[in-house]
């Protein structure tokens, strides 16, 4: 958990830079403070280092994907217990429960809508920061 003074940090892992500054810009405006990520691998690197409030990961991505990012961030390597979102245009039966087995919290199907996607994070982050 970081300083509850500061906006929720927020990190957005997607190999799709579109989809990457899409949410980005969404949760910056909504008070959030966000970093990007292009891989899991990149993103556990990151999370090593940044104590995150929340993270966004996509499913399918080059290096590392997004179940074994996930399995890796509640790993004792990194051992956050922030809220996980994977996000993913997966949809077949059972892509929500391996989400959960990996350790996510919340498994949305894109496209996932710009109030949505602020009112699933400002609930998730309650507590951990508030949105400037």
């Amino acid at each position: 958990m970081t300083d509850t003074e500061a906006p929720p940090r927020v990190l957005v892992v997607d190999d799709a830079a579109t989809v990457r500054l899409y949410h980005s810009s969404l949760l910056t405006e909504a008070g959030f403070q966000v970093d990007e990520s292009a891989n899991g691998l990149e993103a556990v690197e990151v999370a090593m280092n940044t104590p995150y409030d929340l993270f966004l990961v996509d499913v399918n991505m080059p290096k590392m994907n997004g179940y074994t990012c996930v399995e890796s961030l509640r790993s004792e390597t990194v051992g956050t217990d922030a809220p996980v979102v994977m996000i993913s245009t997966e949809d077949r039966p059972g892509d929500a429960d391996r989400a959960y087995a990996a350790g996510a919290n919340l498994y949305l199907v894109k496209p996932v809508g710009g109030e949505r996607l602020i009112r699933i994070a400002s609930m998730l982050t309650a507590g951990r920061g508030t949105p400037a």
